[in-house]
């Protein structure tokens, strides 16, 4: 019997995250990724801990992630009591053949790149529908950016050729708030030929606080398939 879509896809993404966590040693201060995909990670570094009695500690990239954790028993610290992590485990909304990511449809993507940028290897696990050739295609690129200057950052996003949207907070009236506060702009570019520099034009508008472009950042991607886990590393 063939496998309807959702149900291989969910089955990808855990067995990606499975063989992610593998990583994981005696001793590891991790960082937690946010959204479903990082959720099989969470899970399964509870697991180990529980009946492996695997010592390690997390850090939580959203509220998400932290409730998570905690329900699944996962020790949690802080970046104050540890500023460099062995690794962080997270998503990826897209995957360029050079590792570069889209990240944030879930709304956590600053703290997950200061997570990402503490940590000596980020993991993706991600299934094989998140591989593209180009970024953007038919993805926006999330934007996290301060409420006071929102009528500023959509004119300056539209002046380097994006198409921004302020997301919509759902089971609420209004625009969706960020755990630090802030909104999420997600931004239509198409086809993204040069990511690395749209990155900088982006950061270089006041009132923007970063952006889902993750750039050189992704050491190993862990691409879940039908029957397979496929293994990508960054050259």
């Amino acid at each position: 019997m063939k496998r309807d879509s959702v149900g291989w896809r969910e089955e990808a993404k855990e067995n990606a995250a499975l063989e992610a966590v593998k990583h994981l040693r005696d001793g590891f201060t991790v960082g937690l990724g946010s959204g479903s995909t990082a959720a099989y990670a969470i899970r399964e570094i509870g697991r180990r801990v529980q009946q492996e009695n695997l010592r390690v500690t997390g850090v939580p990239t959203s509220h998400q992630a932290l409730i998570l954790a905690v329900d699944c028993g996962v020790p949690i610290t802080t970046l104050y009591e540890h500023p460099q992590l062995d690794l962080t485990i997270d998503g990826a909304d897209q995957i360029d053949g050079d590792l570069n990511l889209i990240k944030g449809m879930g709304g956590a993507l600053t703290r997950e790149k200061i997570v990402a940028s503490a940590s000596k290897q980020l993991i993706i696990v991600a299934d094989e529908t998140k591989l593209v050739k180009t970024l953007g295609a038919g993805q926006p690129v999330p934007v996290e950016a301060l409420p006071f200057a929102l009528p500023i950052v959509e004119s300056k996003i539209r002046k380097i050729g994006g198409k921004p949207i302020l997301r919509e907070g759902r089971g609420k009236v209004g625009p969706l708030v960020t755990d630090n506060g802030n909104f999420i702009v997600d931004v239509d570019f198409g086809p993204i030929e040069a990511p690395k520099e749209l990155d900088l034009k982006l950061k270089s508008i006041p009132g923007i606080i970063e952006t889902g472009l993750f750039i050189d950042m992704a050491s190993i991607v862990y691409v879940g398939k039908p029957t397979t886990v496929q293994k990508l590393e960054r050259k």
